[in-house]
């Protein structure tokens, strides 16, 4: 059965569970005056996924799948949608400085301009003022 919302004309709102087949109308649990069904809230189930940001596509041929036609054009479908919801909501941009290197000690956390280098070595395992 369904649940259905009411408001008597006292002002009371109240649910109820009723069959599809009953009527329009039920009494108030609060007053007993009769009550009229009134719209219902939407509720909307799921979870909302911006997609992809432009640094977690794949960035090379192999990470293409070789440049499968039907990859690469999906991942330009999910690329539109995700530029379009960025321009909508700028917060989802991130980071937007260039990145100038992915590799090695900067596999995760990429090393982006403005950033200070760490030297990595096996005696001070850092320079002063890496940033991590």
């Amino acid at each position: 059965m369904p649940l259905y919302d009411y408001r008597c004309p006292d002002g009371h709102y109240f649910e109820r569970m009723a069959p599809m087949t009953a009527g329009d109308v039920s009494d108030c649990p609060a007053c007993g005056a009769a009550a009229a069904k009134v719209p219902s809230r939407v509720a909307l189930g799921g979870q909302a996924n911006p997609g992809l940001s432009q640094e977690q596509m794949p960035q090379t041929w192999r990470g293409t799948h070789n440049g499968n036609p039907e990859y690469v054009g999906q991942l330009r479908r999910q690329w539109e949608g995700r530029r379009k919801l960025e321009e909508k909501y700028p917060e989802l941009q991130g980071d937007q400085r260039p990145v100038l290197a992915h590799e090695g000690q900067y596999h995760h956390h990429p090393l982006r301009a403005g950033d200070t280098p760490t030297t990595l070595s096996p005696h001070d395992g850092g320079a002063p003022g890496a940033s991590d």
